[in-house]
This record gives C-alpha cells, structure tokens and sequence, in this order.
C-alpha cells in the first residue's frame, strides 16, 4: 500500500490543530482515521497558504488528519494530486483544482490539457 509521507495521524480538533500545525506554511494534508493500526484517507486537500487554517475547516467532519509543510503553494499542489492519484479517497468527487491563471500541470494524468 502507498505511503502518505505526512506527519501524523493527530486528532481532527482546534487543540490538536494547533498543537501540531504551527507554522503558517502552503502544506497538503489528508482526512480519515485510523482503524486496526492502518490510516484509512477519505478526502485529500491542501492550502496554498495556511495548512492549519485550512484543517479548521474539516472539523466535526473528520476524526483525523495527517499534514505535511511545502516550500510554495506548487508544491503543495502537487503533493495534493500524488495523494489523489495515489489514494483515490471517496470524499474527492473531482481532481484536485489549480490557482485561476496558472499552469501549473498535475505530474500523473493531463487533466488540464
């Protein structure tokens, strides 16, 4: 099974969020929880500026998140569409969006040709 390579599991609250997110960074992060030692994701996301806030959104609709911290909002946008590919979590009905205006390219299919 493909690995994440995020930080976590942590609980899915405004403490736990804070506790373990505390830098003001793009990241990328995932939504599930953990069930018999593995992490089952759901929904895959990211901020291009501020993962912590980004994750307050999600509570009371998620137990747990892994997150990981990127230099720019590029690379959080690619690790986003890794996870996507790689994890094909049910909660993401389309593929992961780019910035209006960018060309940014999803590394593993051509959805914006």
């Amino acid at each position: 099974m493909a690995k994440s390579g995020l930080s976590g599991p942590y609980p899915l609250t405004h403490e736990d969020i804070n506790t373990n997110v505390t830098h003001v960074s793009p990241g990328a992060y995932v939504l599930g929880q953990l069930r018999d030692g593995t992490f089952y994701i759901t929904r895959v996301g990211r901020s291009d500026s501020d993962v912590n806030d980004r994750l307050h959104d999600h509570i009371g609709n998620y137990r747990q998140f892994k997150f990981g911290y990127f230099d720019s909002p590029n690379a959080a946008f690619l690790k986003e569409c890794e996870l996507y590919h790689d994890f094909d979590p049910p909660d993401n009905k389309i593929h992961p969006d780019r910035p209006t205006g960018c060309g940014w390219e999803c590394p593993q299919c051509n959805i914006f040709d």
